[in-house]
C-alpha cells in the first residue's frame, strides 16, 4: 500500500466503534444511493448480542413479539446446537419497517460490521421499499406499532383469562398461519391507534353485552325440493362470501364459539402471516438484491483506497461462503443456494446489457447491450417475484454454469427420466421447471372453506384441490383438522378434489377421528 494511503481507510484493524460505524455508513450510503440509485427507508442499527440475536430467531425476527412456549423451545434448540459449535449466527437481521430495523452482531469485525451494513441496510432495505408485493400487501410504517400493540393485548388476555387459555388459541392458529393469508386479494391496510383504541373499546363492550341466547335456535327444516335445497346452498355461500381461501380469516369472522378476544388473536396471528407472504415469495430476488449490492458496494470501497487488503480477503471469504453452491451429488446439496443463484441472475443481467453474446442478444434483445444494468436491475427488483424474475431473466448461460437439468418422474414409472439437460431444446424446460417451484400457489396446499349451515348442524367443509395428484399427509392432515374443529367448535370435514377432473380423492371428517 502507498505510503500514506492508510489516511484514506474507513477502519483499520477489527475493532470497531460507534464512530467507526458512521463513518463506514456514509460511505456505503454514498454508493449506494449515487451510484446504485438505491431508494431505502431510513435505517435504524441495532448492536446486540448473541443471546439477542438467538432470541431474535426464535420470535420469527421481529422486535415486538408476544409470548408463546414454541419461541422458548426454538431459543433451547438453536442454544445448544449453538454453543455446541454445530450452527453459526447470522451476521445480521433486518426487520422490514419504516423505519428500516437491523441488527448487527457485537461480535463482528468491523469489515464484517461493513459488509453486513451494505447487504441489509441497503440491498434489503431497498428490496423491502420497492418490490411491489411488499408494497401491495404490507405496511412497513405500520408493523411496528401493531407489534407493540399485538404484545400488550396477548399479555392482558393471558392475564384475564389465564395463560393456558391463551395459549390454546396461539397454537391453533400458529398450526394454519400457512392457511392464513390472502393470496388473491390485497389485505385490509393495519389500523392506526385510534383505529385500534376504537377496536378495543368493541371488544370489551362485546364482552360485557354477550348473550349465549342463540345457542338455543332449533335448526332449520329440512327441504324436500331439491331446487330450493340447491337454492338455499347457493344463496347462503353467498351471504359468506365462500369459497373462502383465508381459514383463519373466516374463523375469525364467522365461528359461533370464539369469544371476542380470541378473536382478536387470530386476527394478531394472521396479520404477522399476511406481513411474511412476500418474503416466502422473494427469497431467491431478496437475498440476491442484498447479496450482489454488498459485493458491489464493497467492491467499490475497495477501488477507492478505503478497504484495506486484508479487510477485503475477509469479506470475499464470508462473501464466497455465501453464495457456494454444493454440486446435485454432494452430500451438503439441500437444492438451489437462493443466495447464489440470485447473485448470478444479478450479475448475469449486469454483464448482458453491457458485454452480451449473440446468444444474449437473440434471448433478452431487450436489454442485450444497452449499458442500462442498473435501470434493468432496478426495475427487476421492483416488478418481480422469484418465479415471473427466473422465468423472464436465468439465462442459457447461467443454466450452463450451474449445470441445470430436468427429471420426470411419474408416479406410476419405477424410474426417473433425464427429460431437459443444458442444451439448445432443454433451456426453455429447465427455466420454466425451475420458475414454477418457485410458485407457492403451485406448491403449497390449496385449502378453501367451500360451506357451512349456521343455522343447521353448521359442519365445516373444507375443500382440497389437489394438483399433480399430492396428497396431504395423513398425519399432519389429521393434526390440523383438529385444530381447525378447536376453533370452530364442530365437525369438520375435508375432501380432495383432483383439480382437473374434479373427482373426489379423499375425504376425512374430525366425527371420525380418534380422540374426538
Amino acid at each position: 500500500m502507498p505510503q500514506g494511503a492508510a489516511s484514506n481507510l474507513l477502519f483499520q484493524g477489527s475493532d470497531w466503534n460507534f464512530e467507526t460505524l458512521a463513518r463506514t455508513y456514509d460511505a456505503i450510503e454514498k454508493i449506494g444511493i449515487d451510484e446504485l440509485g438505491l431508494d431505502v427507508y431510513p435505517n435504524q442499527l441495532e448492536i446486540i448480542s448473541s443471546e439477542q440475536m438467538l432470541d431474535a430467531y426464535s420470535s420469527v425476527g421481529m422486535p415486538l413479539m408476544y409470548q408463546h412456549w414454541s419461541f422458548g423451545k426454538r431459543f433451547v434448540f438453536e442454544d445448544h446446537l449453538y454453543r455446541k459449535g454445530r450452527r453459526g449466527l447470522a451476521y445480521e437481521l433486518v426487520i422490514n419497517s419504516n423505519p428500516c430495523i437491523t441488527y448487527l452482531m457485537e461480535e463482528n469485525t468491523m469489515a464484517m460490521q461493513a459488509l453486513v451494513t451494505a447487504h441489509a441496510a441497503f440491498g434489503h432495505n431497498h428490496f423491502f421499499k420497492n418490490n411491489y408485493l411488499f408494497r401491495q400487501w404490507t405496511d412497513a410504517s405500520a408493523i411496528l406499532n401493531y407489534m407493540d400493540f399485538a404484545k400488550k393485548y396477548i399479555a392482558k388476555c393471558e392475564e384475564r383469562h389465564g395463560t393456558a387459555a391463551v395459549e390454546s388459541i396461539l397454537d391453533s392458529a400458529h398450526a394454519l398461519m400457512d392457511q392464513g393469508v390472502f393470496r388473491y386479494r390485497r389485505p385490509p391496510r393495519l389500523s392506526s391507534e385510534k383505529e385500534r383504541e376504537r377496536m378495543r373499546e368493541r371488544l370489551e363492550y362485546e364482552e360485557q353485552t354477550y348473550s349465549d341466547l342463540w345457542r338455543t335456535l332449533p335448526p332449520s327444516s329440512e327441504n324436500s325440493d331439491p331446487s330450493e335445497v340447491e337454492r338455499d346452498v347457493t344463496e347462503r355461500k353467498k351471504a359468506l362470501n365462500l369459497p373462502e381461501e383465508n381459514l383463519l380469516y373466516f374463523l375469525e369472522k364467522t365461528s359461533l364459539i370464539l369469544e371476542p378476544w380470541q378473536r382478536e388473536i387470530l386476527r394478531i396471528v394472521r396479520v404477522i402471516a399476511q406481513y411474511f407472504y412476500p418474503q416466502r415469495q422473494t427469497k431467491v430476488m431478496n437475498e440476491g438484491c442484498a447479496t450482489y449490492v454488498h459485493y458491489t458496494i464493497m467492491n467499490r470501497l475497495f477501488d477507492r483506497g478505503q478497504i484495506s487488503e486484508g479487510a477485503m480477503l475477509e469479506i470475499l471469504q464470508s462473501h464466497t461462503n455465501v453464495v457456494f453452491q454444493p454440486a446435485f451429488d454432494d452430500p451438503r446439496f439441500p437444492g438451489l443456494n437462493p443466495y447464489a443463484l440470485g447473485f448470478a441472475m444479478m450479475q448475469e443481467i449486469e454483464r448482458i446489457c453491457v458485454d452480451p453474446t449473440p446468444e444474449d442478444r437473440d434471448w433478452f434483445p431487450e436489454i442485450a447491450g444497452t449499458g442500462n444494468w442498473r435501470e434493468t436491475l432496478l426495475d427487476a427488483w421492483a416488478n418481480h417475484r422469484d418465479e415471473s424474475f427466473v422465468l423472464q431473466y436465468l439465462s442459457p448461460s447461467l443454466i450452463r454454469k450451474f449445470r441445470l437439468f430436468l427429471l420426470t418422474d411419474e408416479a406410476d414409472d419405477n424410474y426417473c427420466e433425464v427429460a431437459s439437460i443444458h442444451n439448445e431444446r432443454g433451456y426453455e424446460a429447465i427455466r420454466t421447471a425451475l420458475a414454477r417451484s418457485y410458485d407457492i400457489g403451485a406448491n403449497q396446499p390449496d385449502i378453501q372453506v367451500m360451506d357451512v349451515d349456521l343455522l343447521g348442524d353448521r359442519h365445516l367443509r373444507l375443500q382440497h384441490n389437489v394438483k399433480n395428484g399430492v396428497l396431504l399427509d395423513e398425519d399432519s392432515r389429521d393434526d390440523t383438522l383438529r385444530h381447525v374443529r378447536h376453533l370452530w367448535g364442530y365437525d369438520v370435514s375435508i375432501a380432495g378434489v383432483d383439480s382437473e377432473t374434479g373427482e373426489t380423492l379423499y375425504e376425512c371428517t374430525t366425527a371420525d377421528l380418534s380422540g374426538e
